[in-house]
This record gives C-alpha cells, sequence and structure tokens, in this order.
C-alpha cells in the first residue's frame, strides 16, 4: 500500500504523464530517494523523463509534501520491474514472474511461474514444471483469514487433473470424486463442479474453476461447452498478449542500446571536454566571484554526467546488471578520469565483483568511483591513484588511494562530494571514510554490505 507521501507524488505526477501518453506505474519513497517509475508501450524516451522530472521538480518545490533532503529520480521500470499492486499483477498475466514472500509465511521463500490469473485479492502461478499451481498468493486478505483457509490450493486431486490430463472435469458432486483431496475445515462449500484447462496451444497455462452452480443442480453439458469456448478466447488473448511483450521488450532493449551508446560516446565526451576547459579557465580568473562561478559551473557539469552514467546504467540493464559488467564500467571510469588527472589510475579486483554488484548498487558504486576520481582530478594535484575493489565475506568495499595535497582543514570546503559520497553508502546501509594518506596525500574508504 502506498504511503501519504507517495499517493501525494503520483497524484501530482499523473496528469503530467496522462498528456505524454504516459502511466504512472509506481512510486517509492524512502532511503533519502523518491523514485517516480513511468511506463508506455513501445518504452519511454529520455527527453519525456526529462521534462516531467523538470514539471515534476517545480511542483514539488511548490507543495514541499516531503520533509528533509531527497533525490528526485524519474525512469522507466525497465524490462524488469518490481510488482506491488493488483494493476501490476493484472499487468503481469502471461508473464514469468518471481516471488518473495514475506517472512513467516509457511513454504518456500522464492516462487517462480507463470501468472495465469490476478485481481484484488489473489495472484495465481504455474510453477515452472507445468505439472501444479505454484502458489495463491493473496493480496488484500487479512493475517486472520489467511489463517482461517489453512493451506490454498496447490494443483492437488481434482484440480492437478485439469492440469495433467488437459481435459474438461464436469461432475455433480465433487467431493464423491475419487480424486477429491478434501477440503480446510473453513473452505467454502462446493459441490457440482466443472473445470476447464486454459490453453495456449498444446500448454495448459491455467485453469477456469466453477463450482456451486446457481442456476441448477449441477452443470450441463452446454455450460461446458460455453466455458470451453471462453477459455479458447482466454487463450488466445494470453498468447497474443505474450508474443506482443516479447515484440516490444526486443524493440526497447535495441532503442535503449542504440541510446545507451550514443550517451556514452558523444554527450558524456563532450561532457568532460567542456569540463576540462572550464577547469583550465578556473586557473586564469582574476576575479574570485568569476572563479567560483567556474568552479560551480564544473560540478554541475559533473552532476550532469552522473545523471546520465545513471540512465546508462538503466537502459543497459535487462536483469539489474550493467551489460559489460561492473569491472569493466569501472575501467571505463578510469579510461576516461585520464584525460583530467593526467595519468589512468591502476586498478585491482577482488571477489566476484560481477557477479555480486548489480542494480542500484552497482549505480551508486561507478558513481562514487566517478566522484571520487573527480576529486582527486580538481583538487589534489596528485601524481597518482591507486583503487583497490574487494567483493569478499558479504561485503563490497572500494579503496581511492591518491598522492595529491591532501584533505584541507575545513572538509566543509569540499563541497558537495563527500557529501554525496556517505549519502550513497548509507543507502545500501554501509559507511564512507576520508581520511590522509601515507605519508602524503587522501585515503578514501567506501563500504557496503552485500545481500
Amino acid at each position: 500500500m502506498a504511503t501519504a507521501v507517495e499517493q501525494r507524488v503520483r497524484d501530482l505526477v499523473h496528469p503530467m504523464a496522462e498528456t505524454r501518453g504516459l502511466t504512472v506505474f509506481d512510486v517509492e519513497h524512502g532511503g533519502g530517494v523518491l523514485r517516480v517509475f513511468l511506463d508506455r508501450d513501445g518504452g519511454v524516451d529520455l527527453d519525456v523523463l526529462a521534462e516531467i522530472t523538470r514539471e515534476l521538480s517545480r511542483a514539488l518545490d511548490e507543495v514541499d509534501p516531503i520533509s528533509g533532503r531527497y533525490t528526485l529520480e524519474v525512469s522507466s521500470p525497465g524490462l524488469e520491474r518490481a510488482l506491488r499492486t493488483p494493476e501490476h499483477f493484472r499487468w503481469a498475466v502471461g508473464r514469468e514472474v518471481t516471488v518473495r514472500r514475506v517472512a513467516g509465511v509457511e513454504g518456500a521463500r522464492r516462487l517462480v511461474g507463470t501468472v495465469t490469473a490476478a485481481d484484488d485479492d489473489a495472484l495465481t502461478l504455474l510453477d515452472d514444471t507445468g505439472t501444479a499451481l505454484d502458489q495463491f498468493i493473496t493480496v488484500g486478505l487479512s493475517d486472520d483469514e489467511i489463517r482461517a483457509i489453512g493451506h490454498l490450493p496447490k494443483g492437488h486431486g481434482i484440480l492437478g487433473l485439469l492440469i495433467v490430463d488437459k481435459e474438461p472435469i464436469r461432475l455433480p458432486d465433487l467431493t464423491q470424486h475419487a480424486d477429491s483431496y478434501g477440503f480446510p475445515a473453513d473452505h467454502p462449500h462446493m459441490g457440482s463442479f466443472l473445470g476447464v484447462p486454459l490453453r495456449v496451444r498444446d500448454e495448459v497455462f491455467g485453469n477456469l474453476y466453477l463450482a456451486d452452480k446457481r442456476s441448477g443442480p449441477e452443470f450441463t453439458q452446454v455450460d461446458e461447452l460455453l466455458v470451453v469456448g471462453l477459455s479458447v478466447a482466454a487463450g488466445v488473448a494470453i498468447e497474443n498478449a505474450r508474443l506482443q511483450a516479447r515484440v516490444q521488450e526486443a524493440a526497447i532493449v535495441e532503442d535503449r542500446e542504440r541510446i545507451a551508446r550514443d550517451l556514452h560516446d558523444t554527450v558524456i565526451q563532450r561532457l568532460f571536454a567542456t569540463g576540462l576547459s572550464l577547469q583550465g579557465a578556473i586557473r586564469k580568473a582574476e576575479v574570485p566571484e568569476v572563479a567560483e562561478r567556474i568552479e560551480a559551473a564544473v560540478e554541475d557539469l559533473d552532476l550532469t554526467v552522473k545523471h546520465i552514467r545513471t540512465a546508462i546504467f538503466g537502459l543497459e540493464s535487462s536483469r539489474g546488471r550493467s551489460v559489460n559488467g561492473t569491472r569493466a564500467e569501472v575501467m571505463a571510469l578510469c579510461r576516461e578520469a585520464a584525460g583530467p588527472l593526467g595519468f589512468e589510475p591502476r586498478v585491482t579486483f577482488d571477489g566476484p565483483i560481477d557477479a555480486s554488484v548489480q542494480g542500484s548498487l552497482a549505480v551508486d558504486l561507478l558513481s562514487a568511483v566517478r566522484e571520487v576520481l573527480s576529486n582527486v582530478a580538481r583538487h589534489a594535484h596528485a601524481s597518482r591513484v591507486d583503487i583497490r575493489l574487494q567483493a569478499l565475506d558479504g561485503s563490497l568495499s572500494l579503496s581511492v588511494v591518491d598522492d595529491g595535497v591532501g584533505l584541507p582543514d575545513d572538509l566543509s570546503a569540499a563541497g558537495h562530494g563527500l557529501r554525496n559520497l556517505r549519502e550513497r553508502a548509507e543507502r545500501h546501509g554501509g559507511s564512507f571514510l576520508a581520511l590522509p594518506g601515507v605519508p602524503t596525500g587522501t585515503r578514501v574508504e567506501w563500504q557496503v554490505p552485500l545481500t
């Protein structure tokens, strides 16, 4: 259920999205970050996201629904998206999903299956073997109601016959059938029964269950024909939805890869060149106020590059990780930093970096690497930088050591960079330290737990 802040933001962004043909897929607020996910058939382009980011930012400044500092992120939900609401579950019908159950609920903590039905109360999955219902996931029922029903159906007995035999079953009293599995004490009464498999070609995709016919003592052959016709229509609709989803996903992936290449190869390189020119102008500025304004512009450029890099990671992410892998992205950052630094940093890796660092953690780690290298290039006057990245013993640690002039006496003079590094670490339950180097320079330690 959405919090008051999330609902307020959803109300603000809804008309902005609607006028551009978008839907508000989700709004999340936590850990100092406000995330707004917008969706549209065929994907959402970056220009539209930028427009809505600016418009929503102005609206948030006016109504001020969130106390304290936070970062606004507006993006598409991606190909692998979190499902939190009944609307999300209905969208997922016909798609394979992974469900993680909350603590205290019996059974496996992680379920994988294809969504065969969804409404405000339940989500039905067919497991990957196709021989049983993986789970009924309840949504909106109280704990007392769930406990009263007991174990929900898993495809045993008569329900399982529909999956295995793939033929309709019509019974005057299902309790008298040899395969009747029985009901829990508080299960609603069922007498007459009609079950029809929901087919997609030869694959049983789900089942339609009817019980206790109201207009007669039992279901008739006409009833069976009508329900079979309904199941055929439903199967065609589901197959079309699956094919359409695959085509859309392939098109979105191709388009995102193209946009990501353009952003990386053209936009970021031009911003770096502009930043270098401005850094050279700072030394020539005779008026302190002019130098300060130029330095502020350089910081804004750095922030813009970070946002573009975040967008690139999102565009290239089909399973929450960079296409090239985190190691390759760290090396790419070091090559980019070679220009401002005058040399390329030395990098060492230890542990399963690519397998351990994914999703938002990968984005924040790479942003931290770039933030540190940017600070060294602007302030340290260093001749050497050593980077060590380790994923060991349930922890990810980043160490950056330079031989420059060291930290300023007043750390507040270091600008927003150190604060951003600390916030990115704390977002993942980690820590950040900036310490004097030995014998000179600075040592930065950025560490987060791996879950």
